[in-house]
């Protein structure tokens, strides 16, 4: 195995899975007034975690919880269309957490907040599992899993699922 293919675990899956449930009950205590809250997650992994955090929110509180999934080219956001798998009318006046496994530059966030601005929501949080902190636009997590100081050539890898885990490659 070559240095490159070299990966280091970070997170196990029982520390994920602590993560995962910390941060619900930070939504829920950020949100307990709420009667409905959107879940939104970045497709791929970000919804895969939306799905496991609706899991967890759902076991710890009497909050309605919407999920959606935001698509969107990641290599080409500016070009793409940002669609969501729900009716505008859904979001309104609720409160949106947008979610992804990972923030690196927070470009993937900056767009995937497109549709929920033209909504008319009561407020947009940000939830990832995985903060790396090299924030080239100005979204700062709401709800973080780990904070990971890492070099701008590191790889973070979030596997999610039995086997959940965070690697750095």
């Amino acid at each position: 195995m070559s240095a490159a293919e070299k990966k280091s675990l970070v997170l196990n899956t029982k520390q994920v899975s602590q993560k995962i449930r910390r941060i619900a009950f930070e939504i829920y205590e950020n949100n307990f007034s709420e009667k409905s809250i959107v879940l939104a997650g970045i497709d791929g992994q970000g919804y895969a975690f939306a799905k496991i955090l609706e899991k967890e929110l759902n076991a710890i509180s009497s909050i309605k919880t919407l999920l959606v999934k935001v698509s969107l080219d990641k290599l080409a956001p500016i070009q793409s269309e940002v669609a969501i798998d729900s009716s505008v009318k859904d979001l309104k006046k609720k409160c949106v957490i947008l979610i992804d496994d990972v923030l690196n530059s927070a470009r993937t966030l900056a767009y995937g907040m497109k549709p929920f601005l033209l909504a008319e929501v009561k407020k947009v949080e940000v939830a990832v599992l995985v903060n790396r902190s090299h924030t080239l636009f100005p979204i700062v997590p709401t709800y973080t899993g780990f904070e990971l100081t890492t070099t701008l050539t590191d790889h973070v890898e979030v596997k999610l699922g039995k086997d959940a885990a965070v690697y750095l490659r």
